[in-house]
């Protein structure tokens, strides 16, 4: 028996739905099948697909199996077969995926009458693409609603690459004056600062296809296209300046500066004009520059800068401590972003600010109140800054046998688990989602979802655990939340060389949800996420003579070498948790040059930093470690004890940190 065999073993024995099918009675080699359908959907080897779905019959992963199959040859599969397909499966996550593929290829042929007959059907509801063409759909049978120009604008604004769905209904609406043409510059904009060129090629398309030679050049050489030209007459030349400036700000913000204050600025309407500055700032900021705000000030109206530039706005403010700005960047945010516990949570400190009135500490009260919890970075500080200790919230009524049976018994969850067990975790993971959040309307309930995570917890399933009981909100289960495998392991290699093994906890659930075999995209390994250059250097530098590559994915070789890594990198930062953190993520170098500035506070420093993934990662990393100090020790926690400020090193001497790879 191989071990995958084995594992899959064991959880027929759990699962008692999949015990049932053929597979158990000593049918294996559809495992075999499976995988090698995965491989052949892959490579759109459609022959291959069809000769080896026939072994699939009555395996638990048919759905797959059949799935891609006809996927593969979707464009030239006939009506018929498709209803087929979504009749046999009926209420799996293959029927709705496909639905999902066939709406989007009916939408390309703008066959909208089968489009309207399929879409109702259409449970997942969760592409943009889709969306946006039964909006179409709804303006050609004139059953749009008055909003249906702003609903459209919300998903292709949020698509960073081009499309058609969103981009054929833009250009509907704009034909009915239903969208207006900065509307459309406004896409093509967002795509040049996210340096998505072909988005922008069509956003332009739809509102001025003359100008799409023009547009090339902008992009392509913006300081040569902004100087061959003396004017910027009509709003289509305003927006390729507008265009060109913001290329060239994505690059060289203090050029385009320049620009935009001297030749170009008084040729553009204000509210090119604000945009641009706040583009300009927000690049500034991103570099940390002390300037930023500067930029930011010649914007006269904040209306004009998206919800992306005034977040800048206000880190800018908060690395300057000017409370005022924060106050007033924050305002102007949209009412989503302002419910962000981020910005609920800086708004109160800014309102705390100063000499703050009686009903100014009432109203930071109840922002404070709002998002305050153990959920994460700003909600415990919001707890604190309310006088509370962070402690663990009392567990949840005990699952049922009935609720347990229940969750043991739904098809799609099992269907997950045995995907991911049997080695195709995108799938598995993809199903296990589809079952717990979307196969019914607003998902499963909080005593389902307990139910799910628990019966992901006994597979050891960790990431499934994790992920589905964190979607309740009532109901809070820390063991699962938290879980702590290979605690042995763990705890004496953190008591070894004095680790925190609540931050080490914090950062593997961060970095890799337990899963052993995790493999980023850069090619970091293991529970700890650990590089292959990182590992050879740390297994030296702490006498790991015998260490081969190949040992990496080893669960306690792992362990060891991520653990003394980040002890290193602790040490080397002088104990500051956040510090080492952003150093595990993005390398020690950046952390080093971000802490260049002003004494901040860290929760301000965490704030700032440029990189998107790695400001998420550190402020849940140190969340996370608050939350498993407390189920570690059973003792009240702090976060701010653990966020010293953050400045210069301080230190005489060589920054030992450059020695880290």
């Amino acid at each position: 028996m191989t071990i995958k065999s084995g594992i899959l073993a064991s959880l027929l024995t759990a699962i008692p739905l999949l015990a049932g099918q053929a597979w158990a009675q000593g049918n294996a080699s559809g495992d075999e099948a499976v995988l090698e359908m995965q491989k052949a959907f892959r490579k759109g080897d459609k022959p291959r697909l069809a000769q080896l779905l026939p072994a699939l019959r009555g395996h638990p992963l048919e759905p797959w199996g059949a799935y891609w199959e006809l996927r593969a040859r979707l464009p030239e599969a006939q009506p018929a077969e498709i209803d087929a397909f979504l009749q046999r499966y009926a209420g799996s996550y293959q029927e709705d995926r496909l639905r999902n593929d066939w709406l989007l290829l009916l939408g390309q042929r703008r066959d909208w009458q089968r489009f309207a007959e399929l879409h109702p059907q259409f449970r997942m509801n969760d592409d943009r693409e889709v969306r946006c063409y039964a909006i179409t759909v709804n303006l050609l049978t004139g059953t749009a609603p008055p909003d249906a120009g702003a609903e459209l604008l919300r998903h292709w604004y949020a698509l960073r690459d081009a499309d058609d769905g969103c981009s054929h209904g833009a250009g509907e609406l704009l034909a009915a004056d239903q969208l207006k043409p900065l509307d459309i510059w406004r896409k093509a904009r967002l795509a040049v600062e996210a340096n998505r060129p072909r988005a922008a090629q069509r956003a332009v398309e739809i509102v001025a296809p003359q100008a799409l030679p023009q547009l090339r050049q902008a992009l392509d050489a913006p300081a040569k296209y902004l100087s061959s030209k003396a004017m910027a007459a009509g709003q289509v030349r305003q927006e390729l300046v507008v265009l060109a400036l913001a290329r060239m700000a994505s690059k060289d913000g203090e050029q385009a500066a320049r620009l935009l204050d001297g030749k170009w600025g008084g040729q553009l309407s204000v509210e090119e004009r604000n945009w641009l500055w706040g583009l300009i700032g927000k690049q500034a900021a991103l570099a940390l520059s002390p300037e930023a705000l500067g930029y930011f000030a010649r914007a006269s109206r904040d209306a004009d800068l998206s919800d992306d530039m005034l977040a800048w706005k206000t880190r800018a403010a908060l690395r300057a401590g000017q409370w005022k700005q924060v106050t007033q960047s924050i305002n102007a945010m949209s009412a989503a972003a302002q419910n962000d516990p981020a910005w609920t949570y800086w708004r109160a400190r800014a309102l705390l600010a100063g000499r703050p009135s009686e009903a100014q500490r009432a109203q930071a009260r109840q922002w404070y109140e709002r998002i305050a919890g153990n959920s994460g970075f700003y909600e415990q500080l919001a707890l604190e800054e309310l006088g509370a200790a962070i402690t663990l919230p009392p567990a949840p009524t005990p699952l049922s046998a009935e609720e347990r049976a229940n969750a043991r018994a739904n098809p799609g969850l099992n269907r997950g688990l045995y995907a991911i067990l049997l080695g195709l975790r995108s799938e598995g993971v993809r199903e296990w989602n589809y079952s717990t959040n979307l196969h019914q309307p607003g998902g499963m309930g909080e005593r389902e979802l307990l139910a799910a995570a628990d019966l992901a917890c006994q597979q050891q399933v960790w990431d499934r655990c994790i992920n589905t009981s964190e979607r309740t909100r009532s109901s809070i289960d820390m063991a699962q939340r938290f879980p702590t495998p290979y605690r042995d392991a763990v705890l004496a290699r953190a008591q070894a060389i004095g680790l925190d093994a609540a931050y080490v906890y914090g950062l593997i659930r961060q970095e890799s949800r337990f899963i052993m075999d995790a493999r980023s995209g850069v090619g970091a390994s293991g529970l700890m996420q650990v590089m292959p250059a990182t590992a050879r250097w740390t297994a030296k530098k702490i006498g790991l003579s015998d260490f081969t590559p190949d040992q990496i994915n080893d669960r306690d070789t792992n362990i060891t070498i991520g653990t003394a890594y980040l002890k290193l990198a602790l040490d080397d930062f002088q104990g500051s948790m956040p510090l080492a953190a952003a150093a595990y993520n993005a390398g020690p170098g950046r952390p080093r040059n971000w802490r260049n500035g002003p004494l901040l506070e860290a929760a301000i420093w965490a704030e700032n930093v440029p990189f998107s993934e790695t400001r998420d990662y550190v402020k849940k990393v140190l969340a996370n470690t608050v939350n498993y100090a407390a189920l570690l020790t059973g003792q009240p926690q702090s976060l701010k004890g653990r966020l010293n400020p953050i400045g210069p090193r301080s230190a005489a001497g060589d920054d030992p940190s450059k020695e880290l790879p």
